[in-house]
């Protein structure tokens, strides 16, 4: 069902922006002529590169269980728990540097050469820990992950944009981010599978199942191409930017900085909240924390549904859910409540990701999307260090996690009241057909 609306729903979008921005049908049958020998994407190649997406939440995700028995290994080492931290989190800070620079790479250079050597070198740098005992060493090969892991999330994403139009598009994005947060699940339990069996460098096994992706994308994908007929006969709304929208990206890329802050709130600091409403069981902590990080993917459904909205309208629907979410978090009396809470506000963690993600992308030239999409994941990556530093030095103003959360909360519904006096101002200004889809 899933697949028949995404290949129904980019057939629409393209027929009625066709017939929207008065297109006619000879003018429209031309382009399509132009593009008649060339291979048309589906279902296999959204997969494929939706697929590695996945890989972005090895870095962190693989380590929850073996955390405790690195830094009991490395305890020795001068600063070996730092160290042991910084191993975990060094590819978040090379997704954060590189990714502008992996997306200049793709648009100067070519997109599927790039993605499938970085995803060889991936598995290979990923892997090698598992043989080494130096962590100086160990860190250097982290390095090399952040730099592959920054190349993959730019260039899967930008071929997305490449491949599939309008709605369809849309679907395929926003299904990254659910894919990225039930991967994590299934990715966690690996690590603390092979952690049994091998000790504190098992996990660094999981890096070699980016050789199995790679076959995917080598066998069902291939280079895309400007799509220069569709982009001069006005057809493909992609073509709007021609030049990179630095002031556009800005501001989109601030509203990001904030929603990142706020989707790794909860997901950092969710035992720890735990813990201080009386949980004190490792398993009783997974299991809540798997009832809330469920939201995300709920989420990423509710957008297929209103993804079409306005982006003010969007955005007041992210927010106040995200709002919520956090008060209730702040107040909540029992882990159960609390959560429940926290799924509140991972649904809208869920929504906001994918209306930001489509929002950037929508309306760059193929010529400049890969430096569109590159800009974006190093803001999103911005917010993951952010977000340790805001909640550490609000807990300590507020006497707390648990209000912290209520604070974060009121700051995220006054967000969605300013959302949506924008959605009404912006809706008396312009016609109905400003949607998410053609906004500025």
């Amino acid at each position: 069902m899933v697949i028949r609306r995404i290949v129904r729903s980019d057939a629409s979008a393209q027929t009625k922006r066709v017939q929207s921005q008065g297109v006619t049908t000879r003018g429209f049958a031309l382009s399509m002529h132009a593009r008649a020998g060339e291979r048309t994407p589906g279902f296999m190649q959204g997969l494929m590169l939706l697929l590695p997406i996945t890989m972005s939440v090895v870095g962190v995700s693989v380590f929850t269980a073996t955390a405790a028995l690195m830094t009991e290994h490395f305890r020795d080492v001068p600063d070996g728990e730092y160290l042991v931290q910084l191993l975990i989190t060094m590819p978040a800070i090379w997704i954060l540097l590189f990714s502008p620079i992996a997306g200049w790479l793709a648009d100067r250079f070519g997109r599927r050469q790039i993605l499938i050597w970085s995803m060889v070198v991936y598995a290979f740098v990923g892997a090698a820990p598992f043989f080494l005992e130096n962590i100086y060493i160990i860190l250097v090969t982290r390095c090399g992950v952040g730099i592959c892991e920054s190349i993959v999330m730019t260039v899967t994403t930008t071929m997305i944009g490449d491949y599939f139009k309008g709605a369809a598009r849309e679907r395929w994005l926003a299904s990254q981010t659910a894919t990225a947060s039930l991967s994590a699940l299934l990715i966690i339990w690996a690590g603390g599978q092979l952690g049994a069996r091998f000790g504190w460098q098992g996990p660094f096994l999981v890096y070699l199942y980016s050789l199995a992706l790679v076959i995917g994308i080598v066998l069902f994908t291939w280079e895309p191409h400007k799509d220069r007929e569709l982009e001069t006969a006005g057809v493909d709304a992609d073509a709007r930017y021609r030049e990179f929208p630095f002031a556009r990206m800005l501001g989109i890329c601030a509203i990001t900085v904030v929603a990142s802050i706020m989707f790794y709130a909860t997901i950092t600091q969710n035992a720890n909240a735990l813990v201080s409403l009386g949980v004190s069981n490792p398993a009783t902590i997974g299991e809540l924390s798997a009832l809330a990080s469920l939201g995300v993917p709920l989420g990423t459904v509710i957008f297929w549904r209103l993804g079409r909205l306005p982006i003010g309208w969007l955005l007041f629907v992210n927010f106040a859910l995200i709002g919520l979410g956090f008060h209730w978090m702040g107040t909540a009396t029992t882990p159960n409540g609390y959560a429940w809470a926290a799924n509140v506000q991972q649904i809208g963690c869920g929504l906001i990701l994918p209306t930001l993600l489509v929002w950037a992308t929508r309306g760059l030239a193929f010529n400049i999307r890969g430096r569109g999409t590159g800009a974006w994941q190093a803001t999103f990556a911005i917010g993951q260090f952010l977000s340790g530093v805001t909640l550490t030095f609000l807990g300590k103003q507020l006497g707390g996690l648990l209000p912290t959360f209520s604070v974060l909360g009121k700051l995220c519904l006054a967000a969605a009241a300013l959302a949506l006096v924008a959605a009404v101002i912006w809706r008396r200004s312009t016609t109905p057909a400003a949607a998410l889809g053609h906004t500025p």
